[in-house]
């Protein structure tokens, strides 16, 4: 059997969001009549748990599929649309969700425009993302290495963290994953949610693993 860092991701990552699940209920209070768009989400995050919500929209750059036969207990659309550039009018949606995702859209004037869409359709906003002040980056699941010169990166990634032995030197993947991936601080998280609270998930005792913009 073979490694699969896909699946080592699951393990790892399926505790951490079973908490955070928990933080979300706390904080948000999904209701039964609630509409939720999740933005660059998954049917398969909410199918793992009872409904929470009336419905939920699942938006992404390529349209994803949902078995409504499979799962009948579960209101689930499927939207093609881009984070920075939501096609719904102000307040469409009772909650705005979004789940370590901002940190793949780009620039900072992208994440801007992300953050701006979000706050703009939910009427209550939950964003997540992992924090730039960790010292193990959760994507390549190595140390330091989002710390270093982007230049630096691609090289480091490729020869010494999990996902670039994965890639099997591919490159051009490796680059991709580098350029598309941009931890975000916590004063950028307040300046990117200035009517958030900014509430931080810990690693351990004063070591950030992430921050996640409240709007209740």
């Amino acid at each position: 059997m073979g490694f699969s860092i896909n699946t080592f991701y699951q393990q790892i990552f399926r505790l951490w969001r079973k908490k955070r699940l928990v933080l979300f209920q706390r904080y948000i209070s999904p209701g039964k009549e609630d509409l939720l768009l999740d933005v660059g989400g998954y049917p398969i995050f909410w199918t793992a748990h009872a409904p929470m919500v009336a419905r939920v929209d699942t938006l992404n750059l390529h349209c994803g599929s949902f078995d409504a036969e499979r799962f009948p207990e579960h209101e689930i659309r499927t939207l093609e649309g881009d984070g920075r550039a939501l096609e719904f009018a102000d307040g469409s949606y009772d909650i705005a969700f979004s789940n370590s995702v901002i940190e793949h859209v780009g620039s900072w004037e992208d994440q801007k425009r992300f953050a701006a869409e979000m706050c703009r359709v939910g009427k209550r906003v939950w964003c997540q993302t992992p924090a730039l002040e960790c010292p193990i980056e959760p994507h390549f699941l190595a140390p330091f290495v989002h710390w270093l010169p982007r230049s630096w990166r691609p090289f480091v990634v490729c020869y010494f963290t999990p996902r670039g032995w994965a890639a099997k030197g591919n490159k051009a993947a490796i680059q991709e994953m580098v350029d598309w991936t941009r931890l975000i601080s916590k004063r950028e998280m307040k300046e990117l949610f200035p009517d958030c609270q900014i509430v931080t998930e810990y690693l351990a005792p004063f070591v950030p693993k992430s921050y996640i913009a409240v709007r209740r």
